[in-house]
């Protein structure tokens, strides 16, 4: 397996290509490798490593740390028993990739409303933690059960266009790299939601540039129910403590989790405080953000240390008469992430039109309707769905 960006080539040719390095395309890939053995596929991220929203930042300017900048833990509430499901959760659980997650969980604000809280969408079921950094997680992932099996890993690469001509994909990146591919795998909808044309500084859609209007009944449905759908942008602070910073009480787990209430996420800012405890035993801490203001006042921001100072002293005036989190000294490091890759919100997209047969075209994340639309849950199940749709179809066209 190929780890590293291909930097001397600029022409690569793949029988299967994945857009999107998340949770999701790496559960598709591993179950897609363990079944197609002798096929040769690539797999495209725009950022530094896998995970997508539920990856690890290592700083480069930080060394040592390793903070899980989006979800450090998911929960899985499978209440239509999917036994799909199941069954992969039972995977990970007894290759020891994953745990049952026992760190504490603490509301701030109305504690009348916790237990509501608990059982929430994202709450609700098994909670789990990676035993890895959550990168890790989706690297072993991809790895499993697939050392003789042939997978290249793009990073760094921005798709920006897309062609279909002669039943061939051919993806052109930012840097001028030509993919040629006989199936593609969108597990991200960055190329398929108009969001995508300021990112990309298009003036169109690229799917929608590679198959036009009226050329294919799902294609239209699924880009019209794509330009519905909403997503919940976040800013996420990283916070790289003082070696002898440490909790006030003892506490000896990996994580410990803060949740705002409503009235006091409007005053600070801030939706949930994770702290995050290191392999050299430093504290780290991640705050998100979904904030509007706070990400138009960022966005516009011309000192970024004074935008630092604010996220410490709302910190500290959060966490002022706390028994258990010590105040911060404003001589802490902390980095700054603007997500591209958002929580999709609203308008779900139905399983139906996951494969496109056509023009070898297929869909997988957590943008998909059903247990877990918006969640871990959903990008793992509808990327086993997936899988066993292509394998099918895949069996059905070797009997003919």
């Amino acid at each position: 397996m190929s780890t590293t960006p291909k930097i001397m080539e600029s022409n690569f040719s793949y029988d299967l290509t994945i857009i999107g390095g998340g949770i999701s395309a790496c559960v598709f890939a591993s179950k897609y490798l363990q079944n197609n053995i002798t096929k040769k596929i690539a797999l495209i991220e725009v950022g530094r490593g896998l995970g997508g929203r539920s990856s690890t930042r290592i700083s480069e300017t930080f060394k040592g740390w390793k903070l899980n900048h989006g979800a450090p833990n998911f929960n899985i509430s499978n209440t239509k028993n999917n036994l799909l499901l199941k069954n992969y959760i039972d995977e990970l659980l007894e290759n020891k990739f994953i745990k049952i997650d026992d760190s504490e969980l603490i509301s701030l604000g109305d504690e009348s409303k916790f237990d509501t809280f608990k059982n929430s969408e994202f709450y609700r079921g098994n909670n789990y933690q990676s035993l890895f950094s959550m990168r890790e997680l989706s690297q072993k992932i991809i790895e499993f059960k697939n050392s003789g099996s042939k997978i290249d890993l793009f990073f760094e690469t921005l798709i920006t266009d897309l062609k279909f001509n002669n039943d061939v994909w051919t993806l052109i990146s930012e840097n001028g790299d030509i993919f040629k591919s006989k199936y593609l795998i969108c597990s991200t909808n960055l190329l398929l939601h108009k969001r995508s044309l300021k990112i990309l500084k298009k003036n169109e859609i690229p799917l929608r540039k590679a198959i036009p209007k009226n050329k294919d009944k799902k294609i239209d449905l699924l880009l019209n129910l794509l330009d519905k759908q909403s997503f919940i942008p976040r800013l996420t602070f990283l916070i790289y403590t003082n070696e002898d910073y440490s909790y006030k009480d003892f506490y000896s787990r990996k994580y410990r989790y803060f949740y705002l209430k409503k009235s006091l996420e409007n005053k600070y800012k801030f939706e949930r405080i994770i702290f995050q405890l290191q392999d050299n035993n430093k504290l780290g801490i991640v705050v998100h953000s979904k904030n509007i203001d706070f990400l138009n006042s960022y966005t516009n921001a011309k000192d970024e240390d004074f935008f630092k100072q604010t996220i410490f002293a709302n910190f500290n005036e959060l966490f002022s008469n706390n028994a258990s989190v010590n105040q911060l000294t404003f001589n802490e490091g902390m980095s700054i992430m603007k997500w591209r890759a958002s929580q999709p919100f609203g308008s779900a997209v139905p399983l139906s039109l996951q494969f496109i047969r056509k023009y070898r075209i297929a869909f997988c994340g957590d943008w998909f309707e059903g247990e877990g639309f918006g969640r871990i849950e959903g990008s793992i199940l509808s990327a086993l769905i997936l899988e066993e749709k292509i394998r099918n179809y895949s069996n059905n066209c070797l009997s003919i």
